[in-house]
């Protein structure tokens, strides 16, 4: 081979490397700057997500939205702001039973087995009216949402008739259907549908059962609680007439049996 050719050879085998070391820089400013549009895309999506879930974790959910609502839609058979006034009975019943109760309440509940049937037979005989206020503290201190949505559940009730309402929340409170209060049921709309099943103005009625799964009465309940909220009243259940509080004789708490309550109720409506 002459000394020419060998530096011929040289000459290009130099080119063809310094060739291939461009191609291979080039490779790797591509794919350097794939990485980082990679990255960049990826870090904006984690930032996409967590602005999302901050915003997600930011909105209120639908009962505080119900809480918020400026339209409230009120059942029939109601009355006063936003409907929260509810009244059951005879115009001509001159004195009227303040009844304050939380549907979760077990105390509540032991109240309306053992005088609930008392209370819905002076009502109708004219002996006084009732006027009902919802609570709905104890999904607060337990957690959950039963009673929130067992008192809009009572709105759809009380929507087709004041006899239906007394007779879904005597339902509730039954020892059949009651829960545990550490048993948050009344939040399944099914479960408050079945309750209602046991009611004959609301087994079948689909008006009703849409009011309920559509949450209609969401609105109404929690300006009910509200309303409970403002009464000053401390805890369920709690009965008052005049203003004052009815209780079990040499007791500061509300009679349990129907003999305490026809005592306490007579002596409150001869004040």
């Amino acid at each position: 081979m002459s000394k020419r050719n060998s530096q011929a050879n040289k000459a290009a085998a130099r080119e063809r490397l310094r060739a291939e070391r461009e191609r291979q820089a080039k490779k790797d400013k591509t794919r350097k700057q794939v990485v980082v549009a990679v990255s960049v895309v990826a870090a904006l999506a984690v930032v996409g997500g967590i602005s999302y879930g901050v915003m997600q974790l930011n909105k209120p959910d639908a009962w505080e939205a119900a809480a918020d609502a400026k339209n409230v839609t009120a059942p029939k058979n109601t009355s006063g702001k936003d409907g929260t006034t509810v009244v059951v009975g005879k115009s001509s019943a001159k004195k009227t039973l303040e009844l304050y109760e939380d549907s979760r309440c077990p105390v509540c509940a032991t109240f309306e087995q053992g005088v609930g049937e008392t209370v819905s037979k002076d009502v109708e005989a004219g002996k006084y009216k009732v006027q009902y206020v919802g609570a709905t503290f104890i999904d607060n201190t337990d957690n959950g949402e039963g009673s929130k949505n067992a008192l809009s559940a009572l709105g759809a009730a009380l929507d087709v008739s004041p006899e239906a309402f007394l007779e879904y929340k005597a339902a509730l409170y039954s020892a059949e259907f009651h829960p545990e209060e550490s048993d948050d049921k009344f939040a399944k709309d099914s479960y408050l549908i079945e309750v209602a099943n046991s009611v004959d103005a609301l087994k079948g009625n689909k008006d009703f059962q849409k009011n309920v799964e559509d949450g209609t009465y969401d609105a109404w309940a929690m300006k009910m609680s509200k309303a409970f909220d403002n009464s000053g009243v401390q805890g369920t259940p709690t009965l008052k007439m005049d203003d004052k509080k009815i209780t079990a004789e040499g007791s500061e708490n509300a009679p349990m049996t129907a003999d305490e309550f026809t005592k306490a109720i007579d002596k409150a409506l001869k004040a």
